[in-house]
């Protein structure tokens, strides 16, 4: 608990005394111009916006990083995340042929292949299914994949922003399966999308019969069209790109397709030369969100630090967080709801003397996973990969309360 009378950060409580307040001083029992006047009434915007003063609180983009805007990435804001849910708004994007505009009137779900029953359905058919909703996270593999070497960029944003956590609903998969019927020699499954790549995965049927979701609303509202609006799969725990947006197609297979997605792209380059493959789940990870480069301490005193854990395995059981860099462990503090494949939200208080220190976070999931070292998985894997890099960050934090992105040997 945060003790009253302690600085937090380098601005004390401000005591209050009475007395007359100055015109112009908008602070309690000051009168501030807002305060004096009619704002805007209802009507003025149809559908809400944030404030103004919350412009810095966008996606964001590294030009250099792809070759195109039409094939890249954005990167979600977690600097101002302030629970588990990322605003539809704010939620990364990944794009591999631009972003379709795809009338919903017109588009169709085709299901075939080892099915008994082949349908064609519209975004009407899908909605008469019963509904189910759920919290999960979304990862791009490639999240802190410019790291592998060594630190790149002095940000927390880009360093772990290819992630966002949302409230999805739609149907589940096995619900439309349970309608076409599956031939005993079925294995997998294709999910192509309608946008200009044709974006492709083969998924095991076990996992689409499991928890996988046909989605067409997030946080309570129809898709946006970054999202795949009108309709996507939510893979919960795997890895963003199988997640397929604007759904078009369900092949049923016996063997996997290996699509252009799963051969020249998303594989790991290992030590060897060898390339794993299908490396599909996400495991156990963490970050400090406060103190972070982009939201330094500001002097002496009391901070709760706070974090994001996740696993795709399952929830996420314990945070440990470190003050020096991995020499000691304290348990941090997880704030309820604790869910499975969703972002978890974690804390500690931190009594910071303005001494330099060194941040770390590390998750264990419920499986008993714990969150690696870098130098553990360079180990296990070398340098040459860009995928699945769930190590422990180290932000190194300066006298003045700077903070910087390190790697320790």
């Amino acid at each position: 608990m945060l003790r009253a009378g302690l600085g937090v950060g380098a601005a004390a409580l401000a005591v209050a005394t009475p007395g007359r307040a100055r015109a112009d001083d908008p602070s309690p029992p000051g009168d501030p111009e807002w305060s004096q006047s009619l704002g805007p009434g209802i009507g003025d915007r149809v559908y809400g916006q944030p404030t103004h003063f919350e412009a810095d609180a966008i996606r964001r983009t590294v030009p250099w990083l792809t070759a195109s805007a039409e094939s890249s990435i954005s990167f979600t804001p977690l600097q101002y995340q302030h629970g588990i849910i990322t605003p539809s708004g704010l939620f990364f994007e990944r794009y591999h042929a631009g972003r379709p505009t795809v009338d919903p009137a017109q588009h169709r779900l085709m299901i075939h292949g080892l099915v008994d029953r082949p349908l064609l359905l519209t975004m009407e058919d899908i909605r008469r299914f019963p509904t189910e909703s759920r919290i999960h996270f979304i990862e791009c593999p490639a999240n802190g994949g410019m790291e592998w070497r060594a630190p790149q960029l002095n940000s927390l944003q880009y360093t772990h922003g290819m992630i966002g956590c949302a409230e999805w609903t739609g149907v589940k998969l096995s619900t439309i399966f349970e309608e076409t019927g599956i031939k005993p020699t079925a294995k997998w499954v294709l999910a192509e999308g309608a946008d200009g790549a044709h974006m492709s995965r083969s998924l095991p049927l076990d996992k689409c019969l499991d928890d996988v979701l046909l989605v067409y609303a997030q946080n309570g509202e129809a898709l946006r069209p970054e999202q795949g609006y009108p309709l996507r799969l939510v893979v919960p725990g795997w890895q963003g790109n199988v997640n397929i947006k604007w759904i078009r197609r369900l092949q049923l297979g016996d063997a996997p397709w290996f699509t252009r997605e799963e051969t020249s792209k998303y594989t790991e380059l290992m030590a060897d030369g060898k390339a794993r493959g299908f490396t599909w789940p996400i495991y156990a990870k963490s970050v400090i969100t406060y103190p972070c480069p982009e939201m330094p301490a500001k002097g002496p005193g009391v901070y709760e630090i706070r974090g994001l854990a996740w696993s795709g395995l399952g929830k996420i059981k314990q945070v440990d967080v470190s003050l020096d860099g991995g020499v000691n462990w304290a348990h941090a503090r997880l704030h309820g709801p604790v869910l499975p494949k969703a972002l978890t939200k974690f804390t500690m208080e931190w009594r910071w003397d303005g001494r330099p220190a060194l941040l770390q976070s590390r998750a264990m999931d419920e499986t008993g996973f714990v969150q690696p070292t870098l130098t553990e998985l360079r180990t296990a894997r070398g340098t040459n990969g860009v995928y699945n890099n769930n190590s422990i960050q180290t932000w190194q934090v300066k006298p003045d309360g700077s903070v910087f992105n390190v790697q320790l040997a």
